[in-house]
């Protein structure tokens, strides 16, 4: 029995110790830093590394408790075998209550964007698995996964709320976590002469489409694949709007009006070249791509897909196509944010 003890406070001891190390070189780093470092204060995490010592000193005690001991089991008699027995579940009731102290305190020494990185990768594991759910049409095990997943979200944030990595949420603020930000209102000409407004898609599903036709990553997409024109036409019937926007400061409505018709584009081109509405978008790229929800909340925001040119020839994503397909079935958004490629946008300075 002493031996089991010893072995499992001696593992407790190990890791705990192992992660006071790790909190204080996270506390250096960020003290060096300048305070730069977003999650727990330098203050927070020498208060965890102090409540965490504070139990490895009663771990420790509870172990020196068992030092008297002397001789095998089977040379005690009845009355001191009852008497350890006891004393056992008290140390090691002891030692579970540390242990859920210990367990408490780590993740203020990881810092909130390592536990988000974690909880992410976590969450995306479960994604792969609702997918391939999805692929052999198990319908309710997809079912079961996607609710895991809204679970696991919420569980998550109310951790990181109560350890005090995130401010409390209000409901609409709550409601911003999982939708995204509202989109900015626009109100821009195409090239053909309409005015139109983000408000004319009320109650519909918007995808802008950040474009310049001179760029070489948007022509890959219109002339190598069809990729935007076969994604706007395959969500056309499900209240999905495409809309290309042209930030391009020395865009002419000639070469705008030739490449729609060249392309034979079925949404239209709008004339951005103050760049007003993608500097509120904070458009980088051509492509940049935006996915905005029914209510009006960008849902998706950042690269078409995971390769660039087509470069990626296995574990190729397209971000926009997989957000509209979950988007328009009901579902949560897999992948919110993604970082954009292409050529930068060419603001007029």
């Amino acid at each position: 029995m002493k031996r089991y003890f010893v072995t499992i406070v001696g593992i407790a001891l190990v890791l705990a110790v192992a992660w006071v190390s790790f909190g204080q070189a996270e506390g250096e780093r960020s003290e060096r830093g300048g305070g730069r470092h977003r999650g727990v204060r330098r203050e927070e995490q020498l208060e965890a590394i102090a409540a965490i010592e504070g139990e490895l000193g009663k771990i420790k005690t509870g172990l020196e408790s068992f030092a008297g001991v002397r001789g095998s089991w089977q040379d005690l008699s009845d009355e001191e075998r009852d008497e350890l027995r006891d004393k056992f579940r008290e140390v090691r009731g002891e030692q579970q209550q540390s242990v859920t102290v210990i367990e408490e305190q780590l993740p203020k020494l990881k810092g909130g964007r390592q536990l988000r990185a974690e909880h992410e990768e976590s969450i995306g594991k479960l994604n792969a698995i609702r997918e391939l759910a999805v692929k052999e049409k198990a319908t309710e095990t997809a079912a079961s996964i996607e609710k895991m997943i809204a679970e696991q979200k919420k569980e998550f944030e109310d951790r990181m709320e109560k350890l005090g990595l995130e401010p409390p949420r209000s409901r609409e603020q709550g409601r911003q976590v999982r939708a995204g930000r509202k989109a900015p209102a626009f109100e821009l000409k195409s090239f053909d002469g309409k005015t139109i407004s983000l408000s004319d898609y009320k109650g519909k599903i918007v995808v802008l489409e950040w474009f310049n036709d001179e760029c070489p990553f948007v022509k890959y997409h219109y002339e190598k694949k069809n990729t935007m024109i076969d994604l706007a036409g395959k969500y056309k019937g499900k209240n999905v709007s495409w809309l290309a926007v042209n930030s391009t400061g020395h865009a002419t409505v000639v070469q705008n009006k030739d490449f729609s018709r060249k392309h034979k584009l079925v949404y239209p081109i709008l004339d951005d070249k103050e760049g007003k509405t993608g500097r509120a978008y904070g458009a980088k790229t051509t492509p940049h791509m935006f996915v905005i929800d029914a209510e009006g909340y960008i849902v998706y925001e950042g690269g078409i897909d995971n390769s660039p040119m087509g470069k990626k020839k296995e574990g190729a994503v397209n971000y926009v196509d997989k957000a509209l397909a979950e988007l328009t079935s009901g579902k949560s958004i897999s992948t919110a944010k993604a970082e954009p490629y292409g050529c930068s946008v060419k603001y007029v300075r």
